[in-house]
């Protein structure tokens, strides 16, 4: 089995920790989300996996191979012309079955089972109280989709596309693509998968819907912080472990051991990453990224980057890479 990753995009709902960081590297309860969404990928049987790159596509090479020993190549996606277009881009490097895996996206399914898939495919999905702000799939009476719909105005079809998709042929997914292409068929200026699908399912291929347990969104600083959460709260918590200095540590929290932790209390839903200071502060629901100094603060729902130098008080923080904050 094959996997496509496409992560070519700015990540500019993340800013600004995207300027210097690409958006699948982004540090949530202790790893980077696209470790996190490659570990559900154990277990399988995976021949390679084709990372389609872009802005700052240098650090997802360097971070794969440095912690995943699976085949992987890197294609550049020179234009954004949709998800479509990146797809088409490992033409070249992908038949047979094929795992097509957006990084926005962490979630709790069972992959195992595609081994033993007799349809053309499998369209992953959640049902969500509003639909309107998604993609969603009409199913018939078989169980079998007839429709995806991009953000649809009823409230009626509530099984939203989660970025998770299986085909059982990738060169004819490739073949839709490449009709999509050719009558430049887009959506809101970009080529869409949803519209190759469509294009494969009008032609016979049946797609059925998966439902997943859970579905989690990296895409935007809150829903980081809600993924933090749940992550912390199911297996990455490892606060029995930390070794502080006249501290209080409240689980669930993951921090890195090189942390130093002095005079603070850390926790709950905090993630400390590797080579931080922190001390004289309280901090909760929040995300510390690697070597950056935290003393004399007070943090709630924020985010910091890498090598941040923070001294002062209580604030609501969103900061990227190598800042430096003094309110004293």
């Amino acid at each position: 089995m094959k996997v496509i990753i496409p992560l070519a995009g700015f990540g500019t709902r993340l800013r600004p920790h995207t300027y210097t960081k690409p958006k699948p590297l982004i540090n949530v309860a202790g790893k980077p989300v696209l470790g996190h969404l490659l570990d559900k990928l154990k277990g399988l049987n995976i021949d390679e996996v084709v990372f389609i790159v872009g802005y700052l596509g240098d650090q997802i090479e360097t971070y794969v191979s440095a912690n995943y020993d699976f085949k992987a190549y890197y294609v550049e996606q020179k234009e954004l012309l949709g998800q479509a277009h990146a797809i088409y881009l490992a033409k070249e490097l992908v038949e047979g079955p094929t795992i097509i895996l957006f990084v926005d996206t962490l979630f709790e399914a069972n992959l195992s089972k595609l081994n033993q898939e007799k349809s053309d495919g499998v369209i992953y999905v959640k049902e969500v109280e509003d639909p309107r702000r998604f993609g969603v799939t009409l199913v018939n009476d078989q169980g079998f989709i007839t429709r995806l719909i991009e953000k649809p105005d009823s409230m009626q079809d509530n099984l939203a596309v989660i970025g998770l998709y299986y085909v059982k042929d990738a060169q004819r997914l490739m073949a839709a693509i490449q009709s999509l292409m050719d009558q430049n068929l887009q959506t809101k200026g970009e080529f869409y998968l949803a519209d190759a699908l469509q294009l494969m399912i009008d032609d016979g291929a049946q797609f059925r819907p998966e439902e997943v347990g859970v579905w989690l969104d990296c895409g935007q600083p809150d829903t980081v912080l809600e993924t933090n959460r749940y992550l912390l709260k199911h297996n990455m918590d490892n606060s029995a472990e930390v070794a502080s200095i006249n501290s209080i540590v409240i689980p669930p929290v993951h921090v890195h051991p090189t942390a130093k932790i002095k005079n603070s209390i850390v926790g709950p839903y905090v993630t400390i990453a590797a080579k931080c200071e922190i001390e004289g502060s309280i901090i909760r629901d929040s995300i510390v990224d690697e070597e950056s100094y935290i003393k004399d603060a007070t943090l709630g729902e924020s985010l910091i980057g890498r090598k941040v130098d923070l001294v002062g008080r209580y604030r609501h923080m969103n900061l990227g890479d190598s800042a430096y904050v003094d309110f004293l």
